[in-house]
């Protein structure tokens, strides 16, 4: 018996064939379009229950019959794929309505559940509204894998009015996460109001927090107050004393009553975003922080990865900051793909941040145009976690190759102890991809169909993993 009947939009013949044998296989019936011209003659004719759909299209964007399929089919959800990985899409995707955005490569498995979700919910609790208009700027850069969980994750938060508790190490970019949920959320009229608490002495906080009452002067009004219908960003949560989490839990749970009562803190039409470094359950089990409040502020948790396992995001971020420099009156810069081998092969303790800071000294401080592998590692040589830039076995020596996997992997493992858990394979899998695909590229002088298919590689799968590792295709011309 068929579950419903699903219409795959997607100009790639390949794409169209892998999700219907998947749809089949899981009972669904299965209509086909490779253009929004074919998708409208099939919606008009044929009864659809879901509709999975491809973002860019040979005649246009997913993003442009949208607002047609929220006001003419409002009971046909629409689940967006793109290989278009960015912040934007998914961002864009959840304004615009659409059930569910999935980044490609997608699981097989995950989409078809997806479908049964989107199939199977009720059709009055889908949203009709209309998509405001798309920002142009991109405020969140990367494009691996767990980057795309972030993405989803941020685009959903963005549209709700939940706390959420942004985890993280020191400089993953918590607070410009939080800045995005904001300016992208549902509150991006009114204020934003950051407090840092970890520059804050204890007898400091609850004052910077609910004002002073010896003075009604803006200077002395309380950051609540202060961020009225806008969002409260609590830097460091797990810096809150005790008192301070006592009155925050108040004034959270005055907010969930019905009755028209005064607030005797004054008004709390706040959303609050809260973020911390640290292991806060710890903090619980030493009773510094309350449990109740700890699950009032981490309604909607987001975990932001550390830069150490999301290195292929390194080539996109060292290019942004240079643009950044750029606009800042710094000299138009290209880096080259050496140094960045150099700047994947680090651990990166500061995360996005210490890159960032790295490569701002560097614009500011050489006058040369391309930022190289001498420049890189000059910079970087201070520093006691500098793994030495790209030194090979020296020739002669009698060690095999798998000694030699195995002493990198062992001296890997001593200069990245803070590894998280299930991270190793994916970073041991790049550090073994990139010289890999370089040295089959320079056999096949460039010739991308025959390395693929000495690889024994799809040719889009290289294509992309010769995008994401940064590698430079050099062909010598007879």
């Amino acid at each position: 018996m068929s579950r419903g009947t699903v219409l795959i939009l997607d100009d790639d013949a390949s794409i169209r064939k892998v999700l219907t044998q998947a749809l089949q296989r899981a009972n669904y019936e299965v209509l086909i379009a490779a253009s929004i011209s074919a998708f409208h003659s099939r919606i008009q004719q044929d009864k659809i229950d879901c509709v999975v759909s491809d973002v860019i299209l040979p005649d246009g964007s997913a993003f442009d019959f949208m607002p047609e399929m929220q006001r003419d089919y409002p009971n046909v959800p629409v689940v967006l794929i793109s290989a278009q990985n960015t912040f934007m899409t998914a961002l864009k995707a959840q304004e615009a309505k659409a059930f569910d955005y999935l980044p490609k490569p997608f699981d097989l498995e995950n989409l078809i559940q997806t479908v049964e979700r989107a199939i199977a919910q009720p059709k009055d609790t889908i949203k009709t509204s209309a998509a405001e208009a798309y920002h142009n700027s991109m405020p969140i850069v990367g494009r691996s894998s767990p980057m795309q969980a972030v993405y989803q994750s941020v685009a959903r938060m963005s549209q709700s009015e939940l706390p959420v508790m942004i985890s993280g190490e020191i400089g993953t970019g918590k607070r410009l996460t939080a800045q995005v949920l904001h300016e992208f959320g549902l509150r991006k009229s009114g204020p934003f109001v950051w407090v840092d608490l970890s520059s804050l002495i204890a007898e400091e906080i609850e004052e910077k927090l609910f004002g002073s009452t010896e003075a009604s002067t803006e200077e002395n009004t309380g950051a609540v107050k202060r961020a009225n219908r806008g969002t409260l960003y609590l830097h460091e949560v797990n810096r809150l004393p005790l008192r301070a989490q006592t009155r925050l839990l108040g004034l959270l749970n005055f907010s969930d009553r019905q009755d028209n009562q005064t607030n005797p803190s004054g008004q709390s039409d706040i959303r609050i975003i809260s973020s911390t470094s640290q292991d806060i359950e710890h903090n619980i089990n030493t009773g510094l922080f309350r449990e109740d409040l700890f699950y009032r502020l981490g309604v909607a948790p987001l975990r932001l990865p550390s830069l150490k396992n999301r290195k292929e995001d390194i080539p996109d971020l060292a290019r942004h900051f240079i643009r950044l420099c750029e606009t800042q009156g710094s000299l138009v810069r290209h880096i080259e793909a050496n140094a960045i081998r150099v700047l994947k092969s680090q651990t990166w303790p500061g995360n996005v941040l210490e890159l960032e800071n790295l490569i701002r000294r560097i614009c500011q401080m050489y006058p040369q145009e391309t930022i190289t592998q001498d420049i890189v590692e000059a910079e970087l040589k201070s520093r006691p976690y500098f793994r030495g830039g790209l030194a090979e076995t020296e020739p002669g020596s009698d060690e095999s190759f798998e000694d030699f996997i195995e002493n990198h992997i062992d001296e890997f493992m001593k200069n990245n102890d803070k590894l998280d858990v299930g991270g190793l394979y994916g970073v041991m899998l790049r550090e073994f991809e990139y010289p890999l695909i370089q040295k089959v590229l320079a056999l096949t002088n460039g010739n991308q169909i025959k390395a693929a298919a000495l690889l024994g590689l799809n040719r889009n799968t290289l294509r992309k993993k010769i995008n994401d590792l940064g590698i430079t295709i050099t062909r010598i011309v007879n």
